[in-house]
């Protein structure tokens, strides 16, 4: 790796989203949508099922839906994270209540940094986030070094 040039991955100005809520937040994570229905609809967006669904419905815009969350969607989101193929993700998930899924959950959100991406998980950071000049233009994303991680010796 070079120290003037480390590795990256660029974000175009169009970014893609995935939109996450868990049921006690979906309502939030709609009202929140609808307000911000302009500039999110600059942007491919992308959901897991019902929040998907929810969010089409809403928005009147084309979501990409992945299966629910409990089903494998958080992993399919993940998946695409890994493969560069997310670029923010908005997370209103629950703190208030256990999930079933809840290692799938803390896997999603470990990739999200692993990657670096941008995460908001509450409706604060969302608005920070879509009003950031960078959702609007192209930004080079700085990916950590995993070199001697993959390396090591085992």
């Amino acid at each position: 790796m070079n120290a003037q040039h480390p590795p990256h991955r660029v974000l175009q100005a169009r970014k893609r989203i995935a939109l996450i809520a868990h049921d006690h937040k979906k309502a939030e994570l709609i009202e929140w949508a609808v307000y911000n229905k302009t500039a999110l609809s600059r942007h491919e967006l992308l959901a897991t099922g019902t929040t998907g669904k929810l969010l089409e419905d809403a928005l009147d815009v084309p979501i990409k839906k992945m299966l629910s969350g409990p089903l494998g969607g958080d992993q399919q989101i993940g998946a695409r994270i890994a493969e560069g193929k997310v670029d923010v993700m908005i997370f209103f998930w629950d703190p208030m209540e256990a999930q079933p899924h809840d290692p799938d959950i803390k896997a999603l959100l470990r990739l999200a940094v692993v990657w670096n991406i941008p995460i908001a998980c509450d409706r604060a950071t969302a608005d920070f986030l879509m009003t950031s000049p960078l959702m609007n233009q192209e930004y080079r994303a700085i990916l950590p070094d995993y070199n001697m991680y993959l390396h090591r010796s085992i």
